[in-house]
């Protein structure tokens, strides 16, 4: 028997954790976390040691699987499945025009450099329009704010959780999240790190969350984020509180939303948000006078109808406070790989450069709001969607009332989806196509060096090879890419790509490509951390980091005093007077009430659960594992429901029913529920969990999708509770 112990990372979420695998005869048999990686030091969670599970689970998709007449799946070859593929894309672009083909891409693949640069390099070259991903479910309104504030939609700034005396957390729970647009292992102890040097962590939350019972809470009304951050700086400039030199160094238009958000007094804001005003001038005080302060928001500022302008005025706040871009408050990580200049030369990505067909929403980083797939799909006319492609994604299952969107497939001439398994959403395809995990290909987490307070880097080669027929996802879109005549990255006539796409499968030479590794290692050399091909001593390359396997700590902190280089407006100044933000905030008006829907519905994270592809591992369903909403008793009493009832819960788009848990964590009139359970798939363990979908409340009304990101609102929404 041959054993081999292999470092690598977890790519499940973002803290990146270290960890060692054990495989035996080319078997994963063991996942533990890793001793000697200098972040996360052997702490892993929960959902990184069972993907061994994962790795190993009889319902994963091994071979290429094709939808047979009798509406089952039968296993091809490749060869057959990518050939009918290729056949039947080249008869809908014969008939539609490449404006029909779309992609659809989920959060796993955020974490895998060759899919995201591979389907980038297919959507450049095939020029494709309908291009959706979990973004508008998640993280699209913080690129949009950046892009409105510093001209970079790229450029995102965390907190200096070493540094800084009085964190601000909004809708965050890194306790249970471990962190999102903030890469850091072991956070729990960089929070309480805060306290225990004499500094505050303040959580605001509809819920006191894992997070809010280890700090402070202030307990806010959902999606009345927008109205407490206007207060927050309506005392801050009222009372003379602003650093008026950091101000007049780093922005410009402060004058204009200083008028705009005037209005926005503690006293009038104070029904809206639930919270005294003697409060609100509390914390917008305390924040102030902090010797430094950070201000962090995340899904729970991401999913209400102000998304954009929520980000914005988070960003907006640390400034005017003199907190962004020095130690302790909001600062810049420097990018492993220099996207941001990158594309400011080039302008591969950006917003708002193109509009989508329905809704006239504006792109971000080249992909629209995915509630409007459906009716894409559905609205004849040119650009019609007419063939899908999804990777690592599950879109019935994120996007609100996926019930619309699976009717709406119905309607597609082709569909494809690359996984590994059979979900909720591509059990509706004509091929799904195996995909490898993470531990069956080479890695390096180009997006999360910029995000972490201590950066750092790690490569890992894959630690076992694909099990059964499985492929990675940068060369399965190649092999497609190529059957429709198509080069990823060559842009340009698309009579060339056609000629080179048929000289390489006709002629073996010809199949020499650049490849994931060599492209990530030109860029890294190059990069900010680079070697410079050998000019930069203990620069980075890959082979430089071969030989550290357990990743490379690459300063002590982030630098600060680079805001002049992040920023790529004209003048080099934050623009805090943007059009879209100021016509936002004088619009603002209170939600209309409805006595038929009093209560409002919040998502919220489980340490068990990720999205919505972790319920078929055994080790994460163990014990009392349920789908329950939490109630605060005072709610419950006026449905007359009582502790582990059923209940049924209706908004005006939907209704679903679910186990009823009383508990005095939520603010009065809010009602929480997981995301990612009802499965209908593939997967027998997760089917069997039960739950309901909680995105079938949620509307996909163009009127109910957020205007500058096309976020969906699903955090927020009305509903009314009734026994089931």
């Amino acid at each position: 028997m041959s054993t081999r112990e292999l470092p690598t990372y977890c790519r499940i979420c973002e803290p990146l954790c270290g960890l060692i695998a054990t495989v035996e005869d080319g078997k994963l048999v063991r996942l533990r976390a890793d001793k000697d990686h200098p972040l996360s030091r052997g702490n892993a969670c929960p959902k990184g040691i069972a993907f061994t599970e994962i790795q190993n689970d009889p319902d994963r998709v091994l071979h290429p699987l094709r939808r047979a007449k009798d509406g089952s799946f039968e296993r091809v070859s490749w060869e057959t499945a990518l050939d009918e593929i290729g056949d039947r894309l080249r008869g809908v672009i014969a008939e539609h025009g490449r404006g029909s083909l779309g992609w659809y891409f989920g959060n796993p693949s955020s974490f895998s450099y060759s899919h995201t640069l591979w389907m980038l390099g297919f959507q450049l070259a095939a020029g494709l329009h309908h291009v959706y991903s979990a973004g508008s479910q998640d993280v699209n309104n913080r690129f949009v704010a950046s892009a409105l504030l510093y001209g970079s939609p790229t450029s995102v700034p965390v907190p200096d959780l070493d540094r800084t005396d009085f964190l601000l957390m909004i809708g965050a729970n890194p306790v249970v999240s471990h962190g999102s647009v903030m890469s850091v292992p072991r956070v729990r102890e960089k929070l309480t790190a805060i306290t225990k040097r004499g500094g505050r962590v303040l959580v605001v939350d509809p819920r006191r969350t894992e997070t809010a019972r280890l700090f402070e809470h202030v307990g806010v009304r959902p999606d009345t984020d927008a109205w407490l951050l206007a207060a927050l700086l309506q005392v801050i400039f009222d009372e003379g509180l602003e650093d008026s030199r950091a101000v007049q160094r780093q922005a410009a238009g402060v004058l204009e939303l200083r008028t705009a958000v005037a209005r926005f007094t503690p006293e009038s804001t104070a029904p809206i948000t639930g919270l005294e005003p003697d409060r609100v001038r509390a914390l917008a005080r305390d924040l102030a006078r902090a010797e430094s302060a950070a201000v962090y928001g995340r899904t729970g500022t991401c999913l209400g109808r102000h998304a954009t302008l929520v980000a914005f005025l988070i960003d907006a706040l640390s400034l005017v406070t003199g907190n962004l871009d020095v130690p302790g408050g909001s600062v810049f990580g420097k990018e492993l790989v220099a996207v941001s200049e990158l594309n400011a030369r080039l302008g591969l990505v950006g917003y708002g450069r193109q509009r989508s067909r329905i809704g006239d929403f504006p792109d971000v980083l080249r992909t629209f709001p995915a509630a409007v797939m459906a009716k894409e799909m559905t609205t004849p006319g040119p650009g019609q969607l007419r063939a899908l492609f999804t990777s690592a994604g599950n879109p019935i299952s994120s996007v609100p009332n996926g019930r619309e969107l699976a009717a709406a497939m119905a309607s597609l001439d082709l569909f494809v989806s690359i996984d590994i398994y059979v979900n909720d959403t591509n059990r509706l395809a004509d091929y799904i196509l195996p995909a490898t995990t993470f531990l069956e290909r080479d890695d390096i987490p180009l997006p999360f060096t910029a995000l972490s307070p201590t950066p750092y880097t790690q490569y890992t080669e894959r630690v076992v090879e694909p099990y059964g027929e499985a492929r990675e996802e940068w060369r399965i879109i190649d092999d497609l890419a190529t059957r429709i005549g198509v080069q990823p990255f060559m842009i340009g006539p698309h009579l060339l790509g056609r000629a080179v796409s048929a000289l390489r499968r006709r002629v073996p030479a010809a199949h020499v490509r650049p490849t994931p590794t060599l492209l990530v290692d030109l860029a890294l050399r190059t990069g900010p951390y680079g070697d410079l091909f050998g000019l930069r001593r203990g620069g980075l390359s890959l082979r430089m980091l071969r030989r550290h396997p357990h990743g490379v700590v690459l300063a002590d902190s982030i630098a600060t005093g680079v805001l002049p280089k992040v920023v790529q407006h004209k003048g080099g100044r934050v623009q805090l007077a943007s059009p879209e933000i100021i016509t936002e905030l004088e619009a603002l008006t209170a939600p209309a009430a409805d006595p038929g829907f009093p209560l409002r519905v919040i998502g919220m994270r489980e340490l068990k659960s990720h999205n919505s592809w972790m319920h078929n591992v055994e080790p994460l369903m163990r014990g009392d594992r349920e789908h329950a909403a939490r109630i605060h008793p005072k709610d419950a009493a006026v449905a007359g429901i009582s502790d582990g009832a059923r209940c049924r819960v209706t908004s005006p788009h939907g209704s679903i029913e679910v186990t009823a848990r009383l508990t005095d964590e939520m603010v009065e009139g809010t009602v929480a529920i997981p995301h990612g359970w009802g499965h209908r798939g593939g997967w027998q363990r997760a089917n069997a969990a039960g739950g309901a979908n909680v995105n079938d409340l949620m509307s996909t009304d163009l009127a109910d999708i957020e205007r500058l990101a096309g976020m969906s609102h699903l955090n927020g929404v009305a509903i009314r509770l009734d026994p089931a």
